[in-house]
């Protein structure tokens, strides 16, 4: 256990070194105004589409494309779901390889039992519809009460799945699951999605390194214990490895926020609520064997419950980066954490139920009340590009977008489709450009895809390859023995190139030895006086047979 706080004390140390002084002011910019059903959640699926997807609580996940204001449906589970109250479709995680084997997995509340789920999902044909076929990695009993479900998923650095689990619910942990070792409530679980346990007949296997495994007393997925309610927790991913920061929400007089969690933690709850001693158990109020919060903060001015958040990452300014950013469910505060303070960043009406992460590190509020929004620096900062779309041919090409924009208002320029490469300019401050290039399309279809450039959408169309088809006229010609010159024509659609080539030494080509679209070639005839009476020759114009016939 020194062992543990003394890393902690160091991670405490760097963190202040670190802090730049928390002087940004923000403002929420409305990214999906209403008609969400009580969202509870916002996250991308690291695939380079910079999609949102949003859970809305009774059992559907929603899919938000660049620059839309309406999302669609993603997947739609509601049939499995007990949902109200602290119950629901509550977390989502995409694999860290999903741009390429479209798995992912979601943590609900089961309709039969209110039992706990984790079951993995893959996306179907279609890259913005899920398949609805489920497998579940795990079930964790959890019928006796209604509250305290947990309901987080994230990937760490090390590409294992993290869980996390509430205590199991009424007030002050009756059971005592969180410090039960043998129990999964009150935990942060770690498990391996690639390696099936074919021994336990379990989808998922547990990490060797978990502090529990194997003959350690103890189940063998848990990573740290002594939690109440981590509803949401995140990962820095400015070191390797990443940092955890968990928000674990208080009974019913502190909250706290953790980091970094470290394996075999114990983190005090139901005998600590944030830094202090609850009395459900004082003989066991000894700080040596816990690990405490990094900071807490009391249930002062409405204040009840924390939904955790990030440490800021983005590259638009809204806050200093390293900045922790998270809320209180009750007030609808949003906080920061500089490293040594705790500041009001807005005081909202919302309900915030969660906080979200585009693949650009900003942030977004989630407010259960049906809205998403974006958390930008509140200095007016206004953004143009011109122009704002482009049609290339099916042979593709490159360009560029002119960014207007005030000083020290800082952008980013990310390609919606796999198509299309942002060459130069991919981030940027102020007035500046951002080049493209644009692959080649071998499909017959159009297609349309997008770069988001300042927020902006730039919109790029392309047509099909076109079926090349070739004619010549004339297709041949007869010359006396002074020989001559002559011209062919040739008609094909745009785009399609073609080649003139002589089969003869007698004939030659003195123009239009190569084109594209209708064209001309140009060719001359040598005199004969050979002893046959005629001579034949060829020329090969857009794969076509030109011939030529000349007498003495």
């Amino acid at each position: 256990m020194q062992d543990f706080r003394a890393l902690r004390t160091l991670f405490a140390v760097a963190l202040l070194c670190l802090s730049t002084g928390l002087s940004a002011a923000i403002q929420l910019t409305p990214v999906v105004p209403s008609g969400l059903s009580s969202p509870v959640f916002a996250g991308h699926a690291g695939d380079g589409t910079n999609r949102l997807f949003i859970i809305e609580q009774a059992g559907v996940i929603r899919v938000l494309q660049p620059g839309a204001s309406v999302p669609t449906t993603f997947l739609d589970i509601h049939t499995k779901i007990l949902s109200g109250g602290e119950r629901g479709l509550l977390g989502l995680a995409f694999h860290p390889g999903y741009e390429t084997n479209g798995r992912f997995f979601v943590y609900y509340t089961r309709i039969s039992n209110g039992d706990i789920v984790i079951a993995e999902y893959g996306v179907s044909g279609n890259p913005n519809v899920a398949n609805t076929t489920e497998t579940v990695l795990l079930t964790i009993p959890h019928s006796t009460y209604t509250n305290h479900n947990g309901g987080m998923l994230a990937f760490g650095s090390d590409n294992y799945l993290y869980i996390g689990v509430g205590d199991g619910g009424s007030g002050n942990d009756p059971p005592n699951n969180a410090q039960n070792i043998n129990v999964l409530l009150g935990k942060i679980l770690r498990v391996d999605v690639d390696h099936p346990d074919t021994g336990a007949g379990t989808p998922y296997s547990s990490p060797s390194d978990n502090p529990y495994f194997g003959a350690t007393p103890g189940r063998d997925e848990i990573f740290s214990i002594g939690w109440r309610n981590p509803w949401r927790f995140s990962f820095d991913r400015v070191t390797t490895p990443w940092v955890q920061w968990v928000a674990d929400v208080g009974q019913g007089a502190r909250e706290e926020v953790d980091t970094p969690i470290v394996k075999g933690g114990n983190y005090g709850w139901r005998v600590y609520e944030g830094f202090a001693c609850t009395g459900n158990d004082p003989s066991l109020c000894n700080p040596a064997n816990y690990l405490f919060p990094i900071f807490d903060y009391t249930h002062s001015g409405g204040r009840c419950s924390i939904t955790g958040g990030y440490v800021y990452r983005g590259t638009q300014g809204a806050l200093p980066a390293g900045t922790y950013v998270y809320g209180d469910y009750c007030s609808g505060e949003i906080f920061a954490w500089d490293g040594a303070t705790q500041t009001v960043l807005l005081d909202t009406t919302m309900n915030i139920s969660s906080f979200g992460e585009d693949e650009q590190g900003e942030l977004y509020v989630v407010n259960l009340g049906g809205s998403l929004s974006k958390i930008e620096p509140s200095t007016p900062c206004t953004y143009d590009i011109a122009p704002t779309s482009h049609s290339f041919g099916a042979s593709g090409g490159t360009g560029t977008v002119g960014v207007t924009a005030g000083s020290g208002c800082n952008w980013t320029a990310v390609a919606n489709a796999t198509w299309i490469h942002v060459t130069s300019g991919a981030n940027g401050s102020a007035n500046g450009s951002v080049g493209y290039s644009v692959d080649a399309n071998t499909s017959s279809s159009a297609r349309s895809g997008t770069v988001t450039i300042a927020g902006k959408p730039f919109t790029v169309n392309q047509s099909g390859a076109v079926a090349c088809t070739y004619s010549i006229a004339p297709t041949s010609a007869p010359y006396t023995k002074t020989g001559g010159t002559g011209s062919v024509a040739v008609t094909a659609p745009g785009g399609c190139g073609w080649t003139a080539v002589s089969n003869v030494a007698w004939i030659t080509i003195t123009g239009g030895a190569s084109g594209s679209g209708n064209g001309t070639v140009n060719y001359s005839v040598g005199p004969y006086g050979g002893p046959s009476k005629k001579r034949n020759g060829t020329e090969t114009i857009a794969g076509k047979t030109f011939s030529v016939q000349q007498t003495r």
